[in-house]
Formats: C-alpha cells, sequence, structure tokens
C-alpha cells in the first residue's frame, strides 16, 4: 500500500503549493480532513478499511500485507514533500490491530530512494528466503512510514522484494510491484483516510487451461470426461 510507501521527504521540504505560508496549508489541511473523515481517528480508518481487505480476500494467518503510505498525501500536500511521524504512528496502529487479529505478516514500502524495499521482521525474511539489503529507512530516504515502522519491529531489515498476498495503498504510492498476480482490487467503504486516496487489493491463483478447466471439485467426477 510507506511515504511512498513511506514517501521520502524532499531536502528542501517544499510546499505543494509554491508561495503559500506552511501553516495556512496546514491550517486548511486540518478542516478537509475533518470534512472528509468525519472526525473519525486515522487509526480507526485504516482498521476499517483493512478489515473489509480481509474479508473480501478471505486472507488467512500467515499470509503477507504489503502498506504503502504517504504521510504528506494524509496531511493534504505533495507526495515526498511534509513526511509527519505523528501520522506514521496512527497509521501503523491501524494495521496493526488487523494484522494482529487476523495473523497476517505486515510489510512496510519505502520510498523510491531505497528502491521501495520493504521493512520486514528478519526472522520472517529468513525463514521465506527473501533478499535482504543494507539500509535503514529515515524519513528522507525510506520515508516517515517505513522509518517508523523500522523502528516498531523486534528485529527488523529490510527485503528487496516480495509476493505478498494483499495489499493497502494510502496515498497513490504505488504497491502493485510486491503483489503477486493476480491482483484483484477491493473497493473500500473508506476512500480516504485523512486527505489521501485509499487502493486496496488481494491476490488470487492464476486460472489455468481452456474452455475444458474445471474450478471447483464436481459433485459426481464420473460424470467428467477424461482427456488421456
Amino acid at each position: 500500500m510507506t511515504e511512498t510507501g513511506s514517501e521520502a521527504v524532499s531536502g528542501s521540504g517544499s510546499p505543494a503549493q509554491p508561495g503559500r505560508p506552511a501553516e495556512e496549508q496546514t491550517a486548511e489541511t486540518g478542516r478537509n480532513e475533518a470534512g472528509r473523515n468525519g472526525g473519525e481517528p486515522l487509526a480507526d480508518r485504516v482498521e476499517r478499511a483493512l478489515a473489509e481487505l480481509v474479508a473480501a480476500g478471505k486472507l488467512r494467518p500467515g499470509q503477507k500485507l504489503v502498506a504503502g503510505v504517504s504521510t504528506s498525501e494524509v496531511r493534504g500536500l505533495r507526495i515526498g514533500t511534509a513526511g509527519a511521524a505523528e501520522v506514521a504512528e496512527q497509521i501503523y496502529e491501524g494495521v496493526r490491530r488487523v494484522c494482529e487479529r487476523a495473523g497476517l505478516h505486515a510489510l512496510w514500502q519505502c520510498c523510491e530512494h531505497l528502491n521501495r524495499a520493504l521493512v520486514a521482521e528478519r526472522a520472517l525474511a529468513e525463514a521465506q528466503g527473501w533478499t535482504i539489503v543494507s539500509a535503514v529507512p529515515v524519513p528522507k530516504a525510506g520515508g516517515s512510514m517505513a522509518a517508523y515502522a523500522y523502528r516498531r519491529l523486534s528485529d527488523p531489515c529490510l527485503v528487496e522484494a516480495v509476493q505478498a498476498d494483499a495489499g493497502i495503498d494510502i496515498g497513490e504510492t504505488l504497491i502493485g510491484m510486491h503483489l503477486r498476480p493476480v491482483a484483484v482490487p477491493v473497493r473500500p467503504s473508506v476512500p480516504w483516510v485523512g486527505e489521501a486516496r485509499v487502493t486496496m487489493a488481494y491476490a488470487r491463483p492464476k486460472l489455468i487451461g481452456g474452455e475444458r478447466a474445471v474450478y471447483e471439485l464436481p459433485a459426481d467426477s464420473s460424470a467428467s470426461r477424461t482427456c488421456d
């Protein structure tokens, strides 16, 4: 679904709308968030959206969930310009609740400065045989969300790539490269978290075969013709 998957905050910290005072934009962002979210806490909105994804995808314990989050977009500012640890904290909490309840493993996507690597628990990465890479995400290289998640895990590492079972993208960070085929979009009843658009998907197995292929076990298998 991190400030691009965690976004990176630019060195200049330039606002989304050049020429306008940052405090004016922040005040406007606060008004917009209240309107889109009805005053509901960010963690609660993330939790509701993810609960719908778990149900739609029939996700099972042990499966992997990619989260890509732009905290700048959540604040109503351009991705990569205004990351915020306090926003990351709330989103992390919403994801944590659902993953603990459903038994899922959360993976946190970094920004393009770290090639969209993912924050993961080292034990999980080693068990899965994922390629571990040497970097530590920070807000300016990795993004505020990935940097926050890295510091919350017990033994974190970065992995180069995965093929996850589902994903949530908050702020159009582009997480598709880490979803296994075939991705099935899920339209959430929570289309916004703060000012950021929410996109979700789960992965289903590929359907193989032609016109004679069967995708559910027939009640009477003796009635099926053979092809040998």
